[in-house]
């Protein structure tokens, strides 16, 4: 109950509210020494009622409120989904140019009996290891220990696992004095040459150019809550119409949700996450991933290298097109 309330989403205080309620009540209950079958049978229908109304929130989510959802600190990061999906796992360290951004996380671990190199954004869970982590905004280090992962990983044919959650790039003065836009650059035009199976799954907020760093692969999953966008809805409102306040407006024009991404032809498919979102029953939510993950792996091991190249050049050739009537 304590991680619950922590939560301060407006959408979510009725939820929460009722939660509380229920929970003194049972509390009540446990020092009773008899209690009726009607109350029983009230408090059931009780609960039943808290399981729909989580349920009519959480269907009519707008974009803006999903995006602060996968934004709270409880909700899993790449090492916990790591932990719970990988069988044995080990990360390593270093961009081998004397950087080791902390914001990106890899290695090498095994899902089942296949032998994957991962690879992933990470943010902190409060505010100091968010400092450390850069809230998840990668350096230019970063995505050159991602590069030198995968490349690790395509010499040794291992498949390639992303997990991308951040708002974007780290946007320092010093990132660009280091090569932050080249260092992205360099990574999308190796990710379409690599021979290995690419898997990416968008498992919280993936944003512009820092998502697109680890995003290039054969399959583009995303969990049932997360958002995919070229910027914040408060970054476009400030550039569009130089007032942050309407960062609904943009949310909505974005499309950054998984069913508008997947309508348009931008992610492959959607994994459903518990009602509540990941943050809610973690360990289902690694299953899902995992499940999802082992069987798209298993289609693409049965390509040829070639075949998958193709594909992947296709995919990402055709994103955006669209015809317009005359």
């Amino acid at each position: 109950m304590v991680v619950r309330k922590a939560l301060s989403l407006n959408f979510l205080k009725p939820v929460i509210e009722f939660e509380y309620q229920l929970d003194q009540l049972d509390k009540l209950l446990t020092y009773s020494k008899t209690v009726s079958p009607n109350i029983q049978s009230q408090i059931c229908k009780l609960k039943l009622n808290l399981l729909q109304l989580k349920r009519d929130i959480f269907s009519s989510l707008t974009p803006l409120q999903r995006l602060h959802l996968v934004r709270q600190s409880d909700r899993p990061t790449t090492l916990n989904y790591v932990s719970n999906i990988m069988d044995e796992w080990i990360e390593l360290h270093g961009d081998r140019g004397g950087t080791d951004d902390p914001a990106i996380v890899g290695g090498i671990g095994r899902l089942n009996s296949i032998t994957v190199v991962f690879i992933g954004h990470q943010r902190g869970k409060d505010t100091k290891d968010n400092v450390v982590r850069n809230f998840g905004m990668a350096s230019p280090g970063g995505y050159r220990k991602a590069l030198r992962l995968m490349k690790h990983a395509n010499r040794f044919n291992f498949p390639i696992l992303t997990f991308i959650d951040t708002p974007g790039a780290w946007a320092g003065i010093e990132a660009e004095k280091l090569g932050q836009g080249e260092a992205i650059a360099i990574n999308l035009k190796e990710m379409f040459s690599f021979d290995v199976p690419i898997v990416c799954t968008i498992i919280g907020e993936g944003g512009s150019g820092g998502a697109l760093g680890i995003g290039i692969g054969d399959t583009i999953l995303m969990l049932e809550y997360a958002v995919y966008t070229v910027a914040t809805p408060e970054a476009c409102a400030a550039i569009l119409w130089k007032d942050s306040t309407k960062s609904l407006v943009a949310a909505e024009s974005l499309k950054i949700t998984s069913s508008d991404l997947k309508a348009l032809g931008i992610i492959d498919d959607i994994i459903k996450e518990p009602l509540g979102g990941s943050q809610e029953n973690p360990y289902e939510a690694a299953n899902n991933l995992k499940s999802k993950i082992t069987s798209e792996l298993n289609l693409l091991l049965n390509l040829s290298s070639d075949r998958r190249k193709y594909f992947r050049y296709q995919k990402f050739r055709q994103i955006g097109t669209f015809y317009e009537a005359s």
